[in-house]
């Protein structure tokens, strides 16, 4: 059984949370373009709560393997006005940010929680920027930017080195001044991780290993390439992105079992009532009442 853990400004739904996916961006992987106007951010934002996320994870850059930075300042733009009006409707936004600057902002904004793919080792001003602002931080596994990230992806033992390497960032992080309690780690499906070596699937396999650290674990595997080549057909061709979405709320079924913090989702709804089965498959019912006093698959929130 995993512990529980309160993380500040965040729910606690007493469960495994959804977190739903906004890439205000024209370039990532499953849905780029799709809502890189601001407004069309924003009314996303807004559909994925009604359809049950419990907070919404905003980011400006694409990481998918291959993709070029953008420059800070076009992170910015893209994110700051989707995540204040996404806070002042009294939504939990998550930025997901490399840079202190674009971090910073967002937390200015309104923004409860970094999700910074890089660790901390992207900017190191980020440490400084989380310890200062005391905003939950997630700390994610990650051994390179996305044009190389892939040729990174050597192991001798996955599960144990991804452990190994997330326990020293987290330790660089708490010598730089951030409080263990702000802190949610991240085993980076995808990033770094061969789907044709199945790191992917080594890692969800023992994601109870994860606890030994202490934080909160985010699983993070929404309709990636692993899932994908799993679900290919019969002439090697990979499952489009779009179409995995029934693999990943099985991905969130089994985390939320296995006591993941949160799942990090583009479609909600399958995943929402994925982690309530999970849960009261794990309490036998005792808790069949949970949110149901918020709109779920229903206008308004």
């Amino acid at each position: 059984m995993a512990p529980k853990h309160t993380l500040p400004g965040l729910p606690d739904r007493g469960r495994c949370l959804v977190m739903g996916v906004v890439n205000v961006t024209p370039d990532s992987f499953s849905d780029g373009g799709s809502w890189f106007d601001p407004e069309r951010a924003i009314e996303h934002g807004l559909h994925l709560v009604e359809e049950g996320a419990d907070l919404v994870d905003v980011g400006g850059e694409s990481t998918r393997p291959g993709a070029q930075r953008v420059s800070a300042a076009e992170e910015l733009r893209r994110v700051e006005p989707v995540v204040r009006e996404l806070a002042a409707r009294g939504i939990a936004v998550s930025v997901d940010t490399m840079r202190a600057e674009v971090a910073a902002s967002a937390v200015e904004a309104g923004a409860v929680l970094v999700n910074d793919v890089s660790g901390g080792l992207a900017d190191p001003e980020m440490a400084r920027l989380v310890a200062s602002s005391g905003v939950a931080y997630v700390l994610m596994h990650w051994r390179g930017h996305s044009h190389d990230m892939q040729s990174r992806a050597v192991y001798t033992d996955v599960v144990q080195e991804v452990i190994d390497e997330l326990r020293d960032r987290m330790e660089a992080m708490i010598s730089a001044g951030v409080d263990p309690g702000q802190i949610v780690l991240d085993p980076g499906l995808g990033f770094s991780k061969r789907p044709e070596q199945a790191h992917n699937w080594a890692l969800l396999q023992h994601l109870d290993r994860f606890h030994e650290l202490g934080r909160p674990v985010l699983v993070a595997g929404s309709r990636k390439r692993f899932l994908s080549r799993l679900l290919g057909d019969a002439k090697g061709e990979d499952r489009p992105f779009v179409e995995c979405d029934a693999a990943t709320a099985a991905v969130t079924t089994l985390s939320a079992d296995r006591g993941a913090w949160a799942v990090r989702v583009h479609d909600v709804r399958p995943n929402a009532d994925a982690v309530r089965v999970a849960a009261a498959w794990a309490d036998g019912g005792a808790a069949l009442d949970e949110g149901r006093d918020r709109t779920v698959g229903r206008s308004g929130l």
